[in-house]
């Protein structure tokens, strides 16, 4: 099944990580559209409806067709379900890792908040991180580059997450478990770190670099949370324009990160 569907719903619902996927190599770019359009989904799986339990069977047949593709049962009648499936077997992708993808957003059909910082991080862990070690591997990156990948992708998904705080709020989610200036600095830098610590690996990893483009804007972005942290609440946690192209433009001529 083409792929162009998922590249489409990626171009309007998730632009920067269609512009990630289009700085990639050529090769790498279908993958990474399928894998991008599946989180998408998940993703916005909570938001389309006020019913918590349509929400819940929503994100459940998600997980039903990540299981009965793992299962190599034929793919269901949907846009990206097929190439989903597709990739599973072509790539080997690990169901279980999907399947917690999917399983992570629940905590975005309730209005409760994260009972600690170890939920919220297991969130990242499993939204950013487990999307990010999914895209290296549907690439080709071999096992041992999974904690350098998932370093990278919890950071990422922390500043995208951050960049969100105000959307969040206003839809009545209480997303920080410390939202004190000094407590939203102090999470930035530890994104930062998970970067820095696994920079020399990211830059080994072959052709899979490409997955890490995806994350072209976090380490700026931290950057700017952790010296105003003001701007999380304010909404204005943003790079500049140029700063955004200039980002991107790098990162797609180097290869990755």
């Amino acid at each position: 099944m083409s792929v162009d569907a998922c590249a489409a719903l990626v171009e309007r619902g998730d632009p920067d990580r269609f512009a990630a996927a289009m700085a990639a190599p050529v090769a790498a770019r279908g993958r990474l559209f399928v894998l991008y359009a599946f989180n998408l989904e998940v993703a916005r799986a909570p938001w389309v409806t006020k019913e918590p339990m349509i929400a819940e069977m929503r994100l459940q047949w998600w997980r039903d067709v990540v299981a009965e593709a793992g299962a190599g049962k034929p793919a269901r009648a949907h846009e990206v379900a097929g190439p989903l499936a597709g990739l599973i077997r072509e790539a080997g992708l690990p169901v279980a890792v999907l399947d917690r993808l999917a399983e992570a957003r629940r905590w975005d059909v309730y209005r409760d908040p994260f009972e600690d910082r170890a939920a919220l991080d297991a969130y990242l862990e499993d939204t950013g991180g487990g999307l990010m070690w999914l895209a290296g591997l549907a690439l080709g990156a071999g096992a041992a580059a999974e904690g350098a990948l998932r370093a990278l992708g919890w950071a990422s998904g922390l500043a995208a997450f951050l960049r969100a705080v105000p959307e969040l709020e206003a839809r009545g989610r209480v997303p920080l478990v410390d939202g004190r200036p000094e407590a939203v600095a102090a999470l930035a830098h530890e994104g930062l770190a998970r970067i820095a610590a696994v920079r020399g690996a990211l830059r080994r990893l072959g052709a899979a670099r490409a997955a890490t483009i995806a994350a072209w804007q976090a380490e700026g972005l931290l950057r700017l949370a952790a010296a105003e942290p003001g701007r999380v609440a304010q909404g204005t946690l943003s790079l500049s324009e140029f700063g955004r192209r200039f980002g991107l433009l790098r990162a797609g001529l180097r290869g990755g990160l």
